[in-house]
């Protein structure tokens, strides 16, 4: 039987989130891609699966799954993977694409990252990559992702830094040409500018502050550095492909030593237990 708690948190839910339920991300991802785009976007994937730690018989969670890929791949690896989103959309197009394939598919349920209909430590490791700041409660998501996931495993988020080395240079190029020369304000966002469907504008303090309340923090990962820069992007796409990759790497290096700037950040580590978790799943 659901507690009153766990009662008003679904009638919340359904009250204020039906709006949503159409989304399918085809207004924020990209029909082109540069080369410093590609890189991040592939690197994104790669650092946020393998802190899930994948592998035979692992049980993994994919947190707001959106189009399936990375679920799709983790099971690929062998994983027992499921995918919660609650786009009915996005739902609904990651079934059909399921259908087409031939081996093992994730299972697929439609669920608000806050509300995860799970039990506890029902997962060996949950994930969320690139989609938090879109969560109006991401605290109470972290809770639930540390909630499923058992004692001992794995809770990794990934999310974009908007105080990156990138976002500053922005800001204060933004401040020479509108302070210092006086030129007129640029329209639409910048860079530095968190989109409108974001609730939270993330930077490392934060998302460690986030994050440590329920996981026990053992992984922090800068990735990228420089990214969207319009001089950078611009430069680096007209590069021979081995030099570009080169330096791509190189910055990647130094994001990884100085995460506060990195364009990208990937934190990661075991739940905590203690008395605020009930015995229902439900955080009080």
């Amino acid at each position: 039987m659901k507690t009153p708690q766990a009662a008003k948190r679904l009638l919340r839910c359904a009250a204020m989130r039906l709006v949503d339920l159409d989304r399918d991300m085809s207004d924020v991802i990209p029909t082109g891609t540069t080369r410093d785009s590609q890189y991040v976007f592939d690197r994104m994937t790669r650092a946020t699966l393998a802190a899930t730690h994948p592998g035979p018989g692992r049980r993994i969670l994919d947190v707001a799954s959106g189009f399936g890929q990375d679920a799709i791949e983790l099971q690929a690896q062998g994983a027992w993977v499921v995918g919660a989103e609650p786009s009915e959309r996005m739902m609904a197009w990651t079934r059909m694409k399921s259908g087409e394939a031939s081996g093992s598919v994730p299972a697929w349920v439609q669920a608000w990252g806050d509300v995860l209909p799970f039990a506890d430590d029902s997962f060996d490791a949950a994930f969320c990559k690139g989609a938090l700041d879109h969560f109006d409660q991401p605290d109470t998501a972290i809770a639930e992702m540390a909630r499923v996931t058992r004692p001992g495993g794995r809770v990794v988020l990934t999310i974009a830094n908007y105080d990156s080395f990138t976002c500053r240079a922005s800001r204060a190029a933004d401040d020479v040409e509108e302070l210092g020369l006086k030129r007129p304000m640029r329209r639409g966002r910048r860079h530095y500018d968190v989109p409108n469907d974001h609730f939270t504008r993330y930077d490392l303090e934060l998302m460690r502050e986030q994050l440590s309340a329920h996981v026990e923090i053992d992984h922090v990962e800068g990735l990228s550095l420089a990214w969207g820069l319009p001089l950078w992007t611009r430069s680096v796409g007209h590069l021979p492909e081995a030099v570009a990759d080169t330096v791509l790497r190189g910055l990647d290096w130094i994001a990884g030593r100085a995460p506060a700037l990195a364009d990208v950040l990937v934190l990661a580590g075991s739940p905590k237990r203690n008395k605020s978790t009930s015995g229902d799943g439900v955080y009080n």
